[in-house]
Parts: structure tokens; C-alpha cells; sequence
């Protein structure tokens, strides 16, 4: 007797039941081996009572599995798809895609965004063409508007100056003063991160370079440990930082002051009251000095500019590479020269600084004074101070009385 190789090899037979959205129903029996292809191509003939004369009809219909809701793939086979004995599958047609739009169509939508687009300068000067024309200088109504943090610094600059001499004035001057350059050498600035130095060293970094280096990168140990490796043959990268050279040749021995150590007669106390008051405002300067940022001093000095034309542009705007680049290309104004000019003392809005009783009282203060000379080398410090319970009060009326008056 011949028996089909099909029928040996063949599977579990199982009865599937077979359902369609108008509510037909009946069972297939199909081995676990048969794909769902072929199960679909009898279910619809089946459902057409016949041979599928349209080979397209397969791929517009879908099997869905009731209990799953999952959508059968044509390649796999029953058992593939976990399909069990007595499992109920929909037949379902699928959606026809969109057909694509007219010519028509598309023109009317081209055309509605044409009209929905903005004028352009035609547009404009030929609906306003006959309006009354307005001689209206706009660029000198823009310039009058000035800018506060452009102003600040001349004002921080003419108040320094002030402070200095009120706080001279202090028979406390000097120890006032002390305290004042203490604060500095607390400074968060100033300070190191232990667990960042640790991690530097650790990797074979000298300390020392590893204070420097973490100090110029605030505090990052990945920057930190870029610029180590970009400055290992570099001469100077030993070199202590501005300011830290002469701090400790600047300050006196503990407990023994400038005026001190030279024994003054009556006659020159003041003198010598005097030039200890200017020899600490040298080492508060000193301790806030203009700090580069030394990737881009590199960027820059790298596009062939002078290193101390890097270093002023830098200063002008702020350490921002971008606003530094554009400076240096352009007409390179403020010039380095124009940051240590003052407002001058004559005008409305330094006048009206000066009165302000909050003001007044802040001046008096060495820690304003800090605040003052921090942020004209820092200005991105400024909103540190602002928040300041100290000098957070004397810097909100500076902005209020210039508002005001720059309103009017």
C-alpha cells in the first residue's frame, strides 16, 4: 500500500475555530506544522466557497488569536505561535492604506500654507506703503536703554573706591580689614575638595599640580585630570597661581602687624595705620585676580592670537570663549583699559547710590567690599552675593535705583 510521505511526516492534527466580523464560523483542521499562510488561504477559501481567484486576497486578510489578541505572522507555523486544540481565530481583512493624494489635492494644501506663511519684507512695504512715514531713530532709542551689568562694573569700581575710604576712616580699620582677608582665605573658592584630590593623586598626579589643577577646573576631577595631562610638559606647570607667590611674603608674622614691626613714633601712627590698610587692599586684589580659563586660553591661542590678547578677551567677556572669539575678531571694544573706569561720581544715578541710607550702611561693611571687588573680577559670582544676607540687601538697591532711573 502507498502512503504520502506528507501523511508519515505530518503533525498533531488539531481543530481550530475559525471566526469573521459578519458573524461566520466554523473548523479548520490543520496539522502543527502548517503555517499560518496556509492556514489562512483555506479559511478564505472556505469563506468564498471556492478557489481564490484574486492572489492578492491572502495578503489583504490577517488571523488574529482570540484569547491573545496577538496578530498571527504569515511565516511561522501553528505550532510556532503557540496555537492549542480547540483555540478560536478571527479572519479579519485588513485596512487598505490611504491613497495617495490628488494633484489637486496637493496643490489646495500648498496653497493654504502659502497663505498662512508669514509676509515677507515685499509684503510688508507694500501694504504699508500708504501709511504716514515717522522719522524715528530706533538705534539711538536702543543705545539709551543701557545695559545693568555693563554699568554694575563701572559702579563697583567708583564704589570701591568709596568703601575704602570710609572704611579707613574706622579706628578698627586695620583689624576690621584682617578679618576680612581671613574670610578670603576661607573662601570656597580657595578651598580643595579632599575626595577629588585623593582621586588625582591616586591615579600618580603630584599633589601640588593636583591642587592647581583642581582649582583652575573648579573642583572637576575629569577637568582636572584633562588639564594634568595637557600641561605634563608644560614649564610652568608648577608655577603657583596668581597671587599665592606673594601671599605669604605679603602677610606679617602671626599676631604682629605691618606697623608693628617698624615701631612708629606718634607722629607717623597714621602713616603707618595707613600703609598697612593699603598693603592689605593689595593682597584682597591679589587673592581675587582675574583667573583665565585655561582650555580657552588654548582654544584660542591655538587660532593664532597672542596669549595676552587671549587673556584680555577673556577677562572683557567674562572667560566665554565664543564672546572672547568675537572680540578678538571684532573692533575689540571695551578695551581691558575701559573695565578699571569708574561711573562718573557727578552723575544722577551714582548720586542717588550714594544716598540710599541701605547703601550707606553696606559701605561700611569690609565684607560689601569683598563682595565689590569679587564681582568685578567674577561677575558670574554675582548671584552668590545677591543671595547674601549681607550684601544681598546693598546690591538689590543698586539695581532698583538704576532701573528707575534708567526708566526715566
Amino acid at each position: 500500500m502507498f502512503v504520502q510521505e506528507e501523511k508519515i511526516f505530518a503533525g498533531k492534527v488539531l481543530k481550530i475555530h475559525i471566526c469573521t466580523m459578519e458573524g461566520a464560523e466554523w473548523l479548520e483542521e490543520v496539522t502543527e506544522d502548517t503555517t499560518i499562510e496556509k492556514l489562512k488561504e483555506k479559511c478564505l477559501k472556505h469563506y468564498v466557497h471556492g478557489s481564490l481567484e484574486d492572489p492578492k486576497t491572502v495578503t489583504h486578510h490577517k488571523l488574529i488569536h482570540a484569547a491573545s489578541e496577538r496578530v498571527l505572522a504569515d511565516t511561522k507555523t501553528v505550532v510556532e505561535e503557540n496555537i492549542k486544540d480547540k483555540d478560536v481565530l478571527l479572519l479579519i481583512k485588513k485596512r487598505p492604506p490611504p491613497p495617495p493624494p490628488k494633484m489637486t489635492e496637493v496643490s489646495t494644501e500648498e496653497k493654504k500654507k502659502q497663505e498662512q506663511k508669514a509676509p515677507d519684507k515685499d509684503a510688508i512695504l507694500k501694504a504699508t506703503a500708504n501709511l504716514p512715514v515717522r522719522h524715528s531713530d530706533r538705534t539711538v532709542a536702543q543705545h539709551n536703554i543701557r545695559d545693568f551689568q555693563t554699568e554694575l562694573r563701572k559702579i563697583l569700581v567708583s564704589l570701591i573706591e568709596v568703601a575704602q575710604k570710609l572704611l579707613a576712616l574706622n579706628p578698627d580699620a586695620v583689624e576690621l580689614f584682617k578679618k576680612a582677608n581671613a574670610m578670603l582665605d576661607e573662601d570656597e573658592e580657595d578651598r580643595v575638595d579632599e575626595m577629588a584630590l585623593q582621586q588625582l593623586t591616586e591615579m600618580g598626579f603630584p599633589e601640588s599640580r593636583a591642587v592647581k589643577a583642581l582649582r583652575l577646573n573648579h573642583m572637576s576631577v575629569t577637568q582636572a585630570m584633562e588639564w594634568l595631562i595637557e600641561h605634563v610638559d608644560d614649564p610652568t606647570v608648577d608655577a603657583p597661581l596668581p597671587g599665592q607667590e606673594t601671599a605669604g611674603a605679603a602677610a606679617p608674622p602671626a599676631g604682629t602687624s605691618i606697623a608693628t614691626a617698624r615701631a612708629p613714633s606718634e607722629s607717623n601712627a597714621e602713616d603707618s595705620k595707613q600703609d598697612e590698610l593699603t598693603e592689605i587692599f593689595k593682597r584682597i586684589r591679589r587673592k581675587r585676580e582675574f583667573r583665565p580659563d585655561s582650555r580657552a586660553v588654548i582654544a584660542l591661542m591655538e587660532m593664532g592670537f597672542d596669549e595676552k590678547e587671549v587673556i584680555d578677551a577673556l577677562r572683557v567677556n567674562n572667560n566665554q570663549q565664543d564672546a572672547a572669539c568675537d572680540w578678538l575678531l571684532g573692533d575689540r571694544k571695551p578695551s581691558p583699559e575701559d573695565l578699571d573706569k569708574g561711573i562718573d561720581t557727578n552723575s544722577p544715578l551714582f548720586q542717588a547710590i550714594l544716598e540710599n541710607p541701605v547703601v550707606q550702611l553696606g559701605l561700611t561693611n569690609p565684607k560689601t567690599l569683598l563682595a565689590f571687588e569679587d564681582m568685578l573680577e567674577n561677575p558670574l559670582n554675582s548671584t552668590q552675593w545677591m543671595n547674601d544676607p549681607e550684601t544681598g540687601p546693598v546690591m538689590l538697591q543698586i539695581s532698583r535705583i538704576f532701573q528707575t532711573l534708567n526708566r526715566t
